[in-house]
C-alpha cells in the first residue's frame, strides 16, 4: 500500500510543477512606483535663541564682548532681531 502512494506522489510532483512558456499568454508591463525623496531643512534656532543682554555693571573681557557682539549681530541679520534700548 506505501509502495502505491509514493508512487502517486512521484508521479503527481512532475505534473504539479508544468508551466507553459507563455506564448499563449501577453504579459502586460507593471508600472514601477514612483517614489519622490525631498529633504526639507527647518531652522527653529529663532525659536529659541535670543538676544545677550549686558547690564552696566558686568565686567567683560575684549574677547567676551566680541562674542556677544557677534551673538547678537548674526541674531538680527538671521532672525530679525531689534535693538530695546536697554
Amino acid at each position: 500500500m506505501w509502495k502505491t502512494t509514493l508512487l502517486l506522489c512521484l508521479l503527481a510532483l512532475p505534473l504539479t510543477s508544468c508551466e507553459t512558456s507563455g506564448a499563449d499568454r501577453v504579459k502586460t508591463p507593471v508600472a514601477e512606483p514612483l517614489v519622490q525623496v525631498k529633504t526639507r531643512i527647518v531652522d527653529t534656532a529663532c525659536d529659541w535663541t535670543k538676544p545677550i543682554y549686558v547690564s552696566a555693571t558686568d565686567v567683560l573681557s575684549d574677547e567676551t564682548a566680541k562674542a556677544i557682539l557677534a551673538h547678537n549681530r548674526a541674531g538680527a541679520a538671521q532672525c530679525g532681531w531689534k535693538p530695546t534700548g536697554r
